[in-house]
């Protein structure tokens, strides 16, 4: 009879343990993530474009630099000459006085008459060099109370400026009462309401602080956008050219604040000059109450529906342009003076909100 195999329980219980062991490891190797190295090389690219990026505006704020320097060098150079020909002017005086001391004969009364009539034309001329010298590169002749001439850290330089000034009824006055009940005002009187004359004048200061070489423009807006010097709609005028300058400003005197504002628009219009501004001025007392999609006959607005189309307002405007904001407070909005601190450290320029008595 043959002999029957023995069966041993140690050998079928370590092929399960072996067996158990494999698939575990195969279990493991699944689980285990093998796209690590792919991950970090594109967070490595990602990294890496920032920093191109980050080089590149390190550049070209160098070339700004530069530039600057170069304009800076050049308005030296004028002083310097303006200087030696005040001197030259002085010496000339001063010989002409010599000479006027030396001639002692009565008959010599035209010669006299003459260098007489020759100073009195070096001194003119030196009163006037003398007079440019003062102004420096003012551009408008401008003297506030005190002839206040501070504003820290605002920046005018640049060869185009543009310059947005809110014409809505808010600008009437700082309290919702008063702007409701000034409303109702003829609008001579609303014209000469308080807070809309410091916003004029204000416009009249940074005018006078423009180089004299650069470029301009002023946009009044509320629910709508129109240009300070009629039917200049998306074009510049010269800081120069003082007729088109000073009809501006008597224009926007005959402004009357009105209506909501529309800041979306406001900076939808400056997609349309050509070339773009290097600088925008806002001056505004506080968020938007109305964009492009807004029922106009809405009679009321939430704070946060007046943030939200502040951000819209912000995404239409273009980009690399600083804007620098002067913000006159009103009761009511108390988000407005973070909303445009963000807008200024965002596109790089400043905010403030001046005193009561400036300019």
């Amino acid at each position: 009879m043959t002999k029957k195999r023995q069966f041993t329980t140690f050998s079928l219980s370590f092929l399960d343990i072996m067996s158990c062991g494999f698939g575990a490891v195969i279990l493991v190797f699944l689980i285990i993530k093998h796209d690590v190295d792919t991950v970090v090389d594109a967070q490595n690219i990602t990294l890496k474009a920032e920093v191109n990026l980050l080089e590149e505006e390190i550049l070209e704020g160098d070339k700004n630099l530069v530039k600057l320097k170069n304009t800076i060098s050049t308005l030296d150079q004028t002083l310097v000459e303006t200087s030696g020909l005040a001197r030259r002017i002085n010496d000339e005086i001063d010989a002409i006085n010599n000479k006027v001391t030396q001639l002692d004969i009565p008959d010599d009364d035209q010669q006299l008459l003459d260098l007489k009539n020759k100073i009195k034309t070096l001194m003119l001329e030196k009163e006037k060099l003398e007079d440019e010298q003062a102004k420096g590169n003012d551009a408008r002749d401008f003297a506030g109370q005190g002839n206040r001439q501070y504003l820290t850290g605002l920046k005018l330089s640049g060869a185009r400026t543009l310059i947005l000034i809110d014409t809505s009824a808010s600008m009437l006055d700082n309290s919702i009462v008063n702007i409701i009940r000034k409303k109702y005002m003829p609008d001579e009187a609303k014209r000469a309401s308080s807070k809309w004359t410091r916003a004029i004048l204000a416009v009249e200061w940074l005018i006078a602080k423009f180089p004299v070489q650069s470029q301009y423009q002023i946009y009044a807006f509320n629910t709508d956008v129109s240009a300070a010097f009629k039917d200049s709609i998306h074009k510049w005028h010269y800081i120069s050219d003082k007729e088109t300058l000073n009809s501006s400003i008597k224009n926007l005197r005959t402004t009357t604040p009105t209506g909501g504002t529309n800041l979306e628009k406001a900076f939808q219009v400056v997609n349309y000059l050509d070339p773009l501004p290097d600088n925008i001025l806002l001056i505004t007392d506080g968020l938007p109450t109305q964009s492009n999609t807004t029922d106009k006959n809405a009679t009321t607005i939430t704070g946060p529906q007046r943030e939200a189309l502040f951000e819209k307002a912000v995404n239409s405007l273009p980009e690399g342009i600083p804007v620098n904001v002067l913000l006159w407070p009103m009761e009511g909005d108390p988000m407005a003076a973070s909303a445009f601190w963000k807008l200024a450290q965002y596109t790089s320029g400043s905010f403030m909100s001046p005193s009561q008595d400036w300019p």
